[in-house]
């Protein structure tokens, strides 16, 4: 008793940089297998994130609606997905974590079903607002299984496997995507989950188990927090909203954007006030009291932001500006995908020998670099540059992404894994919203910009403007134009030439911007704190 008493003030010290992992208790089942069974689930889901988009056209003419009607298949699936991943801890708590991660596999794939039977728009996003809620149950289950079933030493590569899951899947979805919608029906999308659904659900129901902490939480479990759930899904889904649509209606120009930006801001104060004073807290804030875990939700905030959006800009550029086909656009971010599957063993194999710290500052700026580089971008690009763009930039996220998952768990309670877990899913999945806005706001205001620059010095008097008219001209008359329509013709083509460039320079800007935001992120790492390994000591025998 003595010597525990002793050594209390040198862990209440270093309770922000210590592991705490309960050894009384392993899984039945190797770690691996049990790791396997839930990546499973967690890449159908993560790969269903992003597999609709490039199918949005062909859902559209396929329903009877426009393509802005149709965005909302993928925004009623955000939307949901983020208002579960916050309480998802606390559900897990509440019901057991075993039964709430099947719950949400066997309702992904009823729901998945559901959407691929689908014969109106209103009909399918009802049920894509079912999946994404069933969805963002899955990965925070994972991380939090995966923290509890292995020693903390060895969680870097436990974690790599999970990073294949949920980064890989978005960068290969529009491929695979785009090849379905290409040589079958958008329907298959969906159908694709239910033989993956069917086999997570058998392996997990015979492999799977709850540790005892989750036993006794569910037994303290207090009183639903109704108020504050209700606060939290009013904030997240005005949110989300907000992001997903504030370009296409203009921002603040738009009533819908300053309600919904009114709404989100009066909720997350009166959900704070909510949560500070309830006796039993959806969400327990005093996480974010701890440095380590403070730092790596903003750290993944980052990562969200920079890897969902240039996941949406490289496939942009390519069609809008180059006129690749979805599934060539897809491809350019799959061998970026390969890259990863490669890289994250690697990378989970010596985060066990390497300083975290070190790791995500030198994540960082290789990130830095990757984005930098898109910046050479032009109208002449190869189809191996652009895919070296994404494959030059992804070698730096597994450097990101595998230290904070395991950096997110220091000094954290083993009974708060499962919160932890639901609160960096969430902050990726917002930094992937904010990223995704940010750079569709960015490209058309800078684009307008250069337009005007670029059109400022495009008229009949500039020498530039009369030698390429005269070049144009003439090459529209050799092809069988009159004089006055090859005229027409030549302007009409100089302002697409104006439009553009000035497309271009606007992408060019946008990754500069996102270059400085990587870049001051760079010594993040070392003003966390390093992690110092040490089991609790095991349960004297009786």
């Amino acid at each position: 008793m003595a010597q525990s008493t002793a050594a209390s003030p040198a862990k209440s010290r270093d309770a922000d940089s210590e592991f705490h992992f309960d050894e009384t208790w392993k899984p039945r089942f190797n770690p691996w297998i049990i790791a396997f069974t839930v990546t499973l689930a967690t890449f159908m889901e993560a790969l269903d994130s992003s597999i609709a988009n490039v199918a949005l056209p062909h859902i559209a003419g396929s329903l009877g609606a426009s393509y802005d009607e149709a965005t909302w298949v993928l925004t009623s699936y955000l939307v949901s997905n983020a208002i579960i991943l916050p309480i998802s801890g606390w559900i897990a708590n509440r019901i057991g974590r075993k039964r709430f991660y099947m719950s949400c596999v066997v309702a992904f794939t009823f729901f998945s079903f559901c959407c691929g039977l689908a014969n109106s728009l209103g009909l399918l996003i009802v049920f894509r607002i079912f999946q994404g809620a069933a969805g963002g149950g899955l990965q925070p289950s994972e991380r939090a299984i995966l923290a509890d079933t292995f020693a903390p030493e060895k969680r870097s590569v436990a974690f790599a496997l999970y990073g294949m899951a949920v980064v890989v899947a978005p960068a290969i979805g529009p491929t695979i995507g785009g090849w379905i919608t290409d040589n079958y029906t958008w329907r298959w999308i969906f159908f694709l989950n239910i033989p993956v659904g069917i086999l997570s659900i058998v392996l997990t129901s015979r492999i799977v188990e709850d540790p005892p902490y989750i036993k006794k939480a569910r037994k303290k479990a207090g009183s639903i927090d109704g108020i504050g759930l209700g606060l939290l899904a009013v904030t997240i889904g005005a949110l989300q909203i907000m992001l997903d649509k504030g370009q296409e209606k203009d921002w603040f120009g738009s009533h819908l954007i300053v309600t919904l930006a009114f709404i989100a801001g009066i909720g997350f104060i009166a959900f704070l006030w909510r949560e500070f004073t309830t006796m039993h807290p959806i969400i327990d804030l005093s996480l974010y009291r701890s440095r380590n875990f403070s730092m790596t939700q903003l750290v993944m905030l980052v990562i969200g932001a920079s890897l969902y959006s240039t996941t949406v800009m490289i496939p942009q550029f390519l069609q809008e500006v180059l006129g690749y086909t979805a599934t060539e656009a897809g491809m350019v971010l799959s061998l970026g995908g390969l890259a990863l599957i490669v890289l994250l063993p690697i990378v989970g194999f010596i985060g066990q020998k390497i300083d975290p710290r070190a790791m995500i500052c030198f994540g960082f700026a290789w990130v830095s670099f990757g984005i930098w580089r898109i910046s050479d971008l032009n109208l002449t690009i190869s189809f191996w540059d652009a895919a070296s763009w994404r494959v030059i930039m992804v070698i730096g996220m597994p450097f990101l992404f595998v230290p904070i998952s395991v950096m997110s768990y220091v000094g954290v309670p083993q009974e708060k894994n499962n919160e932890v877990s639901g609160l960096t899913a969430l902050a990726r999945n917002i930094g992937g919203s904010l990223g995704i806005s940010f750079i569709s706001t960015m490209l058309v205001r800078r684009a307008q910009v250069h337009q005007n620059f670029l059109g400022a010095h495009v008229y009949p008097g500039a020498a530039n403007y009369r030698v390429l008219d005269h070049g144009l001209s003439g090459m529209m008359q050799s092809q069988g134009y009159s004089h006055a329509g090859a005229a027409g013709a030549a302007m009409g083509r100089m302002y697409d030439m104006m439009v553009q460039q000035a497309n271009v320079l606007a992408y060019i800007d946008t990754i500069h911007a996102l270059v400085i935001l990587t870049v001051c992120l760079i010594p993040i790492g070392y003003l966390m704190k390093k992690p110092r390994y040490r089991s609790r000591p095991a349960a004297p025998a009786e």
